[in-house]
C-alpha cells in the first residue's frame, strides 16, 4: 500500500479540502464496511448548535460512558473508529463549533465556558458520572471538565497534551505552520499517515482514522486557538484527585514527551505511558495499544 493508493485531497485545502456547511449529514464511518451505530443529532446548548455523537448509551453496562473531547480542527468521524471499538461502555463526543458539521460559533469560548457547554450535553442525555477523555487540544478540555465538575468525573485520561500556557513548546517551525490550518496541519497529517503504514498490523484502521479528518472553519480554527489563550491547568493539577492515564508519542513534534512527564509529574494519581516510535495522533496509528490500554485503565 503506497500513500498515493489514497486519496486524501478535496477541492481547496489540499488533504483538508474546503469546510461546506451546507452538506447533509453524512452516517460516521470507521472501519470499512458500513455506517457505524453512532446516533448523531443537532443540540443547541447554551445558545451553541453542536452535533452530537453517541454510541451505546441506553445498552447496559457496569462502566460509565467516556465523554471524549477531539483534537483542534478535528471532527467527530475521526475518533469514530476508537468509539466503535470500545464495545464495553458507552461514548459521547461532539463537533467543537466550527468543526466538522457543527456550526461556526457566535462568540469566544473558554476550557471554562466550554466545559459548562459539555455538562449540558451530558444533561441532556441524563448522564451523571462518565470517565473523560481529550485529545492535543481537547486534552486542556478534558483536564478543565475534570477540575470543574470533579463531582461528576470518575477517571481520566489525557492523550497527547499539555498543561496549556506553561507546556514545554514543540518544533518551532510545525508550531508555526499550526497557526495556518491548511498547511501545518496538512503536514503533521501526511507524517502520521506515513508512520500508519509502516505500522503493518494495524494499518487499515490507521489509515481510515487519519482519512475521515476533515477541515475546520476559518473562523472555528481560531476561536479554538483563541479559547487556550492564557489558560493553564498546572497550579491546579495537584487538586486533580481522579486516576489519571496520561498517554504521549515518544517523537510527538507538537507536544513534546517532556510535557507528559510534567502533568503525570503534578498529577498525584497520574500514570504515563509512553508510545514508543510514535507521533502525535498515536491514537490513530497506534490503536491496538491505545485500546488496550484505555480498557485496562477504564475497567
Amino acid at each position: 500500500m503506497r500513500f498515493t493508493d489514497m486519496d486524501l485531497r478535496l477541492p481547496g485545502w489540499g488533504l483538508f479540502g474546503g469546510a461546506t456547511r451546507s452538506q447533509p449529514t453524512k452516517a460516521l464511518r470507521g472501519e470499512p464496511g458500513g455506517p457505524l451505530s453512532a446516533e448523531v443529532s443537532f443540540e443547541n446548548v447554551d445558545g451553541i448548535e453542536l452535533r452530537v455523537a453517541r454510541w451505546r448509551l441506553d445498552a447496559p453496562c457496569t462502566h460509565p460512558p467516556l465523554l471524549f473531547f477531539n483534537g483542534i480542527g478535528a471532527n467527530i468521524e475521526a475518533v469514530a473508529p476508537l468509539a466503535e471499538t470500545l464495545t464495553d461502555r458507552g461514548f459521547i463526543m461532539f463537533d467543537m463549533p466550527g468543526t466538522g458539521e457543527s456550526p461556526d460559533p457566535v462568540l469566544p469560548y473558554n476550557p471554562f465556558t466550554m466545559s459548562s457547554t459539555a455538562a449540558g450535553v451530558l444533561k441532556r442525555f441524563g448522564l451523571e458520572t462518565v470517565d473523560v477523555m481529550g485529545m492535543s487540544w481537547g486534552g486542556a478540555m478534558a483536564q478543565q471538565f475534570a477540575l470543574q465538575y470533579a463531582s461528576r468525573v470518575r477517571r481520566v485520561v489525557l492523550a497527547a497534551t499539555s498543561p496549556g500556557m506553561l507546556m514545554i513548546p514543540g518544533d518551532p517551525v510545525m508550531l508555526a505552520q499550526m497557526a495556518d490550518p491548511f498547511s501545518g496541519i496538512n503536514a503533521m497529517l501526511r507524517s502520521e499517515y506515513l508512520m500508519a503504514l509502516e505500522n503493518a498490523d494495524e494499518t487499515r484502521r490507521a489509515r481510515h482514522s487519519i482519512g475521515n479528518i476533515t477541515a475546520p472553519s476559518s473562523t472555528g480554527y481560531f476561536y479554538q486557538l483563541m479559547a487556550l489563550a492564557g489558560w493553564t491547568s498546572l497550579p491546579a493539577l495537584p487538586f486533580l484527585d481522579k486516576p489519571v492515564l496520561v498517554m504521549m508519542g515518544e517523537n510527538d513534534p507538537i507536544v513534546p514527551l517532556a510535557n507528559g512527564r510534567l502533568l503525570a509529574g503534578a498529577i498525584p494519581d497520574a500514570r504515563l505511558e509512553v508510545f514508543e516510535g510514535a507521533g502525535h495522533l498515536f491514537l490513530m496509528t497506534h490503536p491496538e495499544r491505545a485500546i488496550d490500554l484505555l480498557r485496562e485503565f477504564l475497567g
